[in-house]
């Protein structure tokens, strides 16, 4: 592999990573306090695969750059500054009420979906393989998140307004994440990641007909949000004030 190509994959990877660390450690953060038991216990689970997704996707940044498995993932989430962090805003925010947890959980469950079916048939071998295995789990929180934006879409008319509050905000963010980078050319040319127009229309009808259907108006805009991965918000800077409070305060522990 070329030292650019190289460049290309492990920025996509961290990219991946990053997203699923936030966003999981943002559901995490309705354990105990979803509004039904089996919900607690249920989003709990799904907040567990997107961090032990993030993990799969560190690790596999952690072999491309012949760092130790064990050690590299917890030394880039516990030491990282801010700055450093690749995840998009829409994870950032804090978890607001359930309808716009919900939403954001649909919105990336069903992009994860589309990108998922395209990756399992990635030339680059480690990337297929771990997307053939977190593909059924996604399947999983996709179904789930459904049934929940379809519950609260078409239940009462406060659901439905909270709802599409959540959508007015969350629309231009979500787009964010099919915002190409410098070097995705040489991805998609050798095959190893799809191009991010093709992702997002493969993402787009599916989710625009899907939230047409329980009465939510999706916004007009077609355009991300105008920030770069670079750039984060005051909520990640809290969120890993938290996050890494433990492990920064005793670096020589092990974990």
């Amino acid at each position: 592999m070329n030292p650019d190509l190289k460049a290309a994959l492990a920025a996509q990877l961290l990219i991946m990573a990053d997203d699923e660390l936030i966003l999981g450690h943002r559901d995490s953060e309705w354990c105990g306090h979803a509004p039904i038991l089996e919900e607690d216990i249920a989003f709990a689970n799904i907040a567990l695969d997107e961090i032990g997704h993030a993990v799969t996707w560190y690790g596999l940044l952690a072999d491309l750059k012949g760092e130790d498995r064990e050690n590299y993932p917890n030394r880039l989430v516990y030491h990282r500054d801010l700055s450093d962090f690749r995840c998009v805003q829409m994870v950032e925010h804090p978890k607001g009420d359930w309808a716009f947890s919900m939403l954001r959980q649909y919105l990336f469950d069903s992009y994860e979906k589309v990108r998922l079916d395209w990756l399992v048939n990635s030339s680059y071998t480690p990337v297929a393989e771990a997307a053939a295995k977190m593909r059924p789990e996604e399947v999983y929180h996709l179904r789930h998140t459904r049934a929940w934006v379809r519950r609260l879409g078409l239940g009462t008319e406060e659901s439905n307004r909270r709802m599409q509050a959540a959508l007015d905000q969350l629309w231009p963010y979500a787009l964010q994440l099919f915002a190409a980078l410098p070097d995705d050319a040489l991805l998609v040319d050798a095959g190893y990641f799809p191009h991010s127009d093709a992702l997002c229309e493969s993402w787009q009808a599916v989710v625009i007909a899907y939230l047409q259907d329980v009465h939510l108006d999706v916004p007009h805009t077609s355009n991300p949000i105008a920030i770069t991965r670079a750039e984060h918000s005051v909520d990640l800077n809290l969120l890993l004030n938290n996050l890494q409070e433990v492990a920064r305060s005793y670096p020589d522990a092990g974990w």
